[in-house]
């Protein structure tokens, strides 16, 4: 992510939470525009009441946004909190009361400890830097990570950038939605074209989003532009302004996904298409009604291609809006398989069920009356999201010395939900005692904080019915980031990372240092008796440089030559889970980058493991048609044609079977829980792969 010249951010804990950092500050020693929207809930919070007034504002130097409390419906305390903060930012910033700017997020009608907010401000400040990551970690709230996204372009001839954070998980309605956003850019631009981009902007993006069809009282856009840059002034219609615009919505765009991709309680973002309506206000209306339905919303949960639902959805918007169109004229795609068009169509409903287990699903209306289209964006709704929200003003304690905390008491589903679980899952126990199961963990399964604690919640539950967990992690994108930071561009050969030596020592920091040490953490804090191990403990993974057959070096990249099974023996008679990160020791002790999937394969056949499970970025195996195959055996496998990174793991998964290893699984690691989804259930949710078909 890039960021706007000129301006710097800080993120400190005041203490209106718990432990987390709570209070964000923007500020740009430069004097910026400031446009800006806020919530249209009549019962607005303070600080949404002071900036309603000011914006669209020039002069404005800083930002301050504090979580863990709304300052919403508190009376007039809640203004004259307002009033202080800025006054304690303004003093530690030397500048004027008049130039800062502010935003709220956290529990309703709650008093603001304002005094934790002044008493930081002096920290706030010294804490400031050019990288926005405390900051937009400081707003989060439900949020179960930060959300930021940059554009660049060129205006006039010189290159200007557009950088943003922003808050938003639940309480997400269109009509502004509910969310905090700060924009900034570099931008040379005037007020009114400012204000007028962030509109349209908004109008086609936040106003589109939807959670569970409920509006904050404190949701909040500011973009703040300084003029950095340098360019001429960009002025409503000049050739410069298209171009800001329409970066400024594919931003707003892209933050609006994030947000719908982390909804309270959310396994799935939904995007929900209309097109052929007479108007884009209709379409637009109808995207957004099919995106907050709640049986919508809990059928795409489900899994369940419920195709009536949506039309009914079209019929209750045209019948009570007078929309000029036909309903039964329509069709309807669920994840571009065809479901309607002017009756049923005939779909294989498993096919669909298993891609709509994957992490986005699209919904397409063609209403056949007319020219426009317009898109809205959700997500599901499931049983996290009525845990998260049944008991959530009783959850929260005022704290004798200010700001809330937390008592977390809705812990468990109902009995009846826990009941009809429990009688499904035992069927399987007893199969599963004592098996061995090698699991490869990495790709987009690592980069969201709520998948890497359902994965070791699974592994946690597979060990307590008996099964015997290894783990074998990658760490792919947090090796790219790592690099990145450095200046490092990655390359790769056919999926293939090249290593040189400089980029080994970072691959072996995020792998053995980082992602090894936090899980085995994150396991550990549930009791689960896990060791970190490098493949060079032990010489647990002997290696030697791989060599291409079409000669190109990947570096530092090694083959894997041989398993020290007597260590992960040891590991397992004294009832540890080993965590394994694939880096190889060679003859001359030096370290070889090893592939994660190879490493996992090698491994379970070491070990004579009765279970191989992949982790990986799709649903499993895809044919031709991008279908999911549910079973396969090696020979009809073996005949498949892959090229990048899946014909490595092909050629894992060949050589585990190989290995005595009894059936390889390659699951959708985007989905919460689906190691257990797939081994607890009858027709599983990825592709399975057996020597020989049962």
């Amino acid at each position: 992510m890039k960021n706007a010249r000129g301006f710097q951010f800080s993120g400190v804990a005041a203490g209106l939470k718990p432990k987390r950092k709570d209070v964000a500050l923007v500020y740009s020693q430069l004097p910026c525009v400031c446009a800006g929207l806020v919530t249209r809930n009549a019962a607005r919070a303070a600080p949404c009441i002071d900036a309603a007034a000011r914006l669209p504002a020039t002069g404005i130097h800083a930002l301050v946004i504090n979580s863990g409390n709304a300052n919403a419906l508190t009376g007039s305390a809640g203004l004259e909190a307002v009033a202080a903060v800025h006054a304690a930012v303004a003093s530690a910033l030397a500048i004027a009361p008049t130039a800062v700017l502010s935003a709220s997020t956290g529990v309703i009608g709650v008093r603001l400890a304002v005094e934790k907010i002044v008493a930081c401000a002096p920290q706030l400040v010294s804490n400031l830097r050019a990288e926005p990551d405390a900051a937009a970690e400081a707003i989060m709230t439900t949020d179960t990570r930060v959300k930021m996204a940059s554009r660049t372009l060129l205006a006039h001839g010189t290159e200007i950038t557009i950088a943003a954070f922003c808050k938003g998980s639940g309480m997400i309605a269109p009509q502004l939605a509910t969310m905090i956003a700060a924009i900034t850019t570099d931008a040379a631009i005037a007020l009114p074209a400012l204000q007028q981009a962030l509109a349209a902007a908004s109008d086609v993006t936040f106003n589109r989003l939807t959670v569970d069809n409920d509006m904050s009282t404190n949701d909040a856009a500011f973009a703040l532009a300084n003029g950095a840059a340098g360019n001429p002034p960009i002025e409503l219609g000049d050739a410069a302004y298209p171009a800001f615009a329409d970066a400024l919505r594919s931003l707003c765009e892209e933050l609006a996904r994030e947000i719908a991709f982390d909804g309270e309680g959310a396994t799935k973002r939904l995007e929900v298409t209309v097109s052929g309506a007479p108007t884009e206000a209709a379409a637009a209306d109808i995207a957004r009604a099919i995106a907050g339905s709640s049986l919508v919303k809990a059928a795409i949960f489900g899994a369940d291609p419920n195709w009536g639902r949506i039309l009914a959805t079209v019929g209750a918007r045209v019948g009570s809006q007078g929309f000029a169109i036909n309903p039964y004229r329509a069709s309807v795609a669920i994840q571009r398989v065809p479901v309607y068009a002017g009756g049923p169509v005939e779909h294989d409903k498993m096919v669909l069920k298993a891609r709509m287990r994957e992490p986005d699903v699209a919904i397409d209306v063609a209403c056949a009356a007319g020219n426009a289209t317009a898109t809205a964006w959700g997500c599901d709704l499931s049983y996290d999201y009525v845990k998260i929200n049944a008991d959530y003003s009783s959850m929260i304690v005022e704290r004798a010395e200010g700001g809330v905390g937390t008592d977390n008491r809705l812990t468990n589903y109902s009995p009846a939900f826990k009941m009809s679980l429990l009688v499904e899952a035992l069927g399987y126990m007893s199969h599963f005692k004592g098996q061995r199961c090698v699991v490869k963990y990495g790709g987009a399964a690592m980069t969201k904080d709520t998948l890497k604690r359902s994965f070791c919640e699974d592994i946690l539950l597979l060990r307590s019915v008996g099964l015997v967990p290894i783990v074998v992690h990658g760490g792919g994108p947090d090796i790219t980031r790592a690099l990145d930071k450095l200046g490092s561009v990655p390359q790769f050969i056919d999926g293939q990372r090249v290593t040189d030596a400089a980029d080994l020592k970072v691959v072996e920091m995020v792998l053995t240092g980082s992602i090894n040490a936090e899980l085995v953490t994150l396991l550990n804090r549930k009791g689960g008796h896990a060791v970190g191990l490098s493949g060079k403990d032990a010489a647990l993974l002997r290696a030697k440089k791989l060599v291409r057959s079409d000669g190109r070096d990947l570096g530092q990249v090694g083959e894997l030559v041989e398993v020290n099974a007597s260590l992960v023996e040891l590991m397992l008679s004294q009832g540890y889970v080993p965590v394994i990160s694939p880096v190889g020791l060679g003859e001359e002790g030096q370290s070889w980058n090893l592939n994660a999937d190879v490493v996992a394969a090698g491994i379970a056949a070491a070990l004579k493991a009765n279970k191989l499970i992949y982790l990986s970025d799709v649903a499993g195996i895809l044919d031709a048609q991008g279908e999911l195959i549910s079973e396969l055996t090696r020979a009809q496998l073996a005949e498949t044609t892959f090229t990048g990174g899946m014909a490595v793991k092909t050629e894992s998964i060949l050589r585990a079977l190989d290995g005595g290893v009894e059936a390889v699984h390659v699951i959708d690691g985007r989905t919460p829980h689906s190691v257990i989804a797939e081994l607890f259930t009858d027709r599983g949710v990825g592709t399975v792969i057996r020597t020989e078909a049962r």
